[in-house]
């Protein structure tokens, strides 16, 4: 593992960013992984089909608080349909590290929120 990545995640679970709740959301989700408890709330303001703002909160691993922070800003500004179209491969590639099987399903519960937020708006 490459400590360039880690570091990197380590710096998003710290300061996360969009961290937040949005009291003007359009879509709210909340997601759990009763695996190992983590969560995500996630809050997506959308104007003209495009991420305009995003906000979460959160409780859990550094992977998945830190997977959603980098996520956040991966799709701020992109279309729902983009967004849509991203994969496990996207969110592994965002991370940059080797994951277990146990830590995919945690690093995976960002585009899972995020999925699932949108399918709301199509």
């Amino acid at each position: 593992m490459s400590n360039i990545y880690m570091q990197n995640i380590m710096d998003h679970f710290h300061d996360p960013e969009n961290h937040g709740v949005l009291e003007d959301a359009d879509f709210k989700v909340v997601e759990f992984n009763p695996l190992c408890g983590d969560k995500i709330e996630l809050f997506v303001k959308l104007n003209e089909n495009k991420i305009v703002n995003i906000g979460f909160i959160g409780e859990g691993c550094a992977i998945s608080q830190a997977a959603m922070s980098m996520l956040s800003e991966e799709i701020k500004g992109k279309s729902v349909e983009e967004i849509m179209s991203l994969d496990k491969e996207f969110v592994v590639n965002m991370l940059g590290i080797e994951l277990s099987p146990t830590r995919l399903k945690c690093a995976l519960l960002s585009l899972q929120a995020v999925h699932n937020a949108l399918k709301g708006s199509q």
